[in-house]
């Protein structure tokens, strides 16, 4: 998997769903530039109303990594980065880059 891939990580104790940027990923952990899936709908409207709002930058240690999954459309189902490019007019990566400039 490369870094810098948008992706949905998922973890354990507790369970989470993680999206976005894929930083690192190593033997100890892996680094993300995301947020909790279940707040990606509210993160959304906020970016669409208020312009720019950031992402945390995390680390989680390998041993609550259940699962590492590549943001891709499923059949019909857009990925979250592509509904992210839908409403805002930027990929994820232009976004971050543009919030960090």
């Amino acid at each position: 998997m490369k870094l810098n891939s948008i992706v949905v990580v998922s973890l354990h104790s507790p369970r989470e769903k993680i999206w976005g940027e894929l930083l690192g990923l190593n033997a100890a952990g892996v680094t993300l530039r995301g947020l909790d899936l279940n707040a990606f709908d509210d993160w959304l409207n906020q970016v669409n109303s208020e312009g720019q709002v950031g992402l945390a930058t995390v680390f989680y240690p390998l041993y609550r990594v259940e699962r590492i999954a590549l943001d891709e459309p499923v059949g019909n189902i857009p990925s979250l980065a592509a509904t992210f490019y839908q409403k805002i007019g930027l990929t994820l990566l232009e976004y971050l880059n543009k919030a960090s400039a």
